[in-house]
């Protein structure tokens, strides 16, 4: 059974955005990827995305993805019951946190707080 979706007028944004790569200065570049996909109990948003911030050489530094599922905090209530599949890596060796996905326009504006935040730490002296 196919879970029901409500509309997100987000989501053409986030597809137009396929493929771009925004430079940040200083070396430090973004990548946007998404694409639709058949909605499903663990892509209800029927949308597969990767959005990252790369510093100069090239690895990735911050990543919103729902290409995997990670497990969530075992700090958290009910920890195990359910992978989550959006998810956000805050650093180069961080395997994933949970992300809560409420629709396409809220996850890009995320995407670029969090992008404005790690630059002003990096670039702070």
């Amino acid at each position: 059974m196919k879970p029901t979706t409500k509309l997100d007028p987000g989501i053409s944004t986030l597809i137009d955005l396929h493929g771009q790569v925004l430079d940040q200065g200083d070396g430090y570049w973004i990548k946007i990827e998404a694409w639709r996909v058949e909605a499903s109990a663990h892509i209800p948003h029927g949308v597969r995305y990767t959005l990252t911030l790369h510093e100069p050489y090239g690895k990735r530094i911050l990543g919103y993805d729902n290409a995997h599922a990670v497990k969530p905090p075992k700090r958290l209530k009910f920890a195990g019951h359910r992978l989550a599949y959006d998810h956000k890596h805050r650093h180069i060796s961080d395997k994933g946190v949970p992300y809560e996905f409420r629709d396409a326009f809220q996850l890009l504006n995320d995407f670029f707080q969090e992008v404005d935040r790690v630059l002003k730490e990096i670039k702070t002296p």
